[in-house]
């Protein structure tokens, strides 16, 4: 009995053990507006109104300065995925703070608590204002951070303003080969129509595609925009999703990574296989030979002068939140 009570007692304490381990997730109400009011972010959101198309639209960020006091503290940028938004940067945020860095999270304009206009969206926009969210804030230069569609705009970003860019890191990018030869093209209202058909349950299909085994814990990023589908504002938010898609698709960057002048940290989940309009491929052929990570990272790190490729085994398109602290390890190594 004495050994069946001392084994009951370890498993509780393993049990208490991971759940403090476990990110502190955030209370996600029933229904979320466009702008994700009443949603909370592990930090302040500020916002910053910038110009689209002849119109002022807000643009939510986060300015996290460092834990503990530094002098002149570097900077660094964290740009989200197209089916993310800035909150899910949270435990990276911290990591970075405690280890004396200043960090910026942009929600871009058409994600996450920033508006949502009807604008032709494209990446040369979308780095100019984040370039003025870096002035607004008196931030000459930064290490910049990009996952999924985020590495697209960092390296948008670092094209344009490589002066600005101090180091760029590229996380499971989207955009490592030309979605246009072989995923077959929809028109905007195909996309929206999609988006319109949207379920809890097909967002959480979609994003366990992202993990090797799924975790309680990432179901935050699955109620969150679930959340926004009852609410009278969501075909604005579908709307700006089909937009956004078709920016990615219509304006790739694989053709001038060999451009990039800043020294750059590549880090690939070598398990990840997304293509962006996966589902739209009837060709199993093609499912096979595209959105190989593994090979595409390679490819990718030949391709950008000065490179560096960090392959993490077991691991797929969302490292710094399936595999947190190899991903930390890594980006600290290289920010240092």
């Amino acid at each position: 009995m004495e050994k069946m009570n001392k084994t009951i007692r370890s498993i509780s304490a393993l049990c208490v053990c991971w759940l403090l381990c476990l990110p502190l997730m955030a209370q996600v109400p029933a229904t979320l507006n466009a702008t994700m009011d009443g949603y909370d972010y592990p930090y302040e959101v500020k916002h910053l109104p910038v110009s689209v198309e002849g119109e002022q639209y807000e643009m939510a960020y986060m300015d996290v300065p460092p834990a503990r006091q530094v002098q002149n503290p570097q900077a660094v940028m964290l740009l989200h995925g197209k089916n993310f938004f800035g909150a899910y940067w949270g435990q990276t945020i911290k990591f970075l703070a405690d280890n004396g860095y200043r960090v910026i999270v942009t929600d871009q304009i058409g994600f996450g608590k920033s508006e949502k206009p009807e604008v032709y969206y494209n990446f040369h926009q979308l780095a100019e204002n984040t370039k003025a969210l870096l002035q607004h804030l008196s931030v000459q230069q930064v290490a910049v951070v990009g996952h999924s569609m985020g590495g697209m705009l960092a390296t948008r970003f670092a094209l344009l303003y490589p002066e600005m860019t101090s180091k760029l890191v590229l996380e499971n990018p989207i955009g490592l080969e030309d979605y246009r030869l072989f995923v077959p093209y929809k028109n905007l209202e195909e996309l929206y129509q999609a988006e319109l058909k949207r379920t809890e349950e097909s967002i959480r299909d979609y994003h366990q595609s992202y993990y090797t085994s799924w975790n309680p814990a990432y179901d935050e990023w699955v109620k969150v925009p679930a959340a926004q589908i009852g609410h009278p504002d969501y075909p604005k938010v579908a709307e700006a999703s089909a937009l956004t898609y078709a920016m990615i698709y219509q304006q790739p960057v694989v053709y001038e990574f060999d451009q990039l002048q800043v020294t750059t940290l590549l880090v690939i989940g070598q398990e990840d296989r997304t293509i962006v309009g996966k589902g739209y491929i009837k060709d199993k052929q093609k499912l096979q030979e595209h959105g190989q990570y593994p090979e595409l990272g390679k490819r990718t790190a030949q391709a950008i002068p000065k490179a560096k490729l960090v392959a993490l085994q077991g691991v797929g398109h969302i490292p710094h939140i399936a595999a947190t602290q190899r991903f930390h390890e890594a980006l600290l190594s290289f920010l240092k």
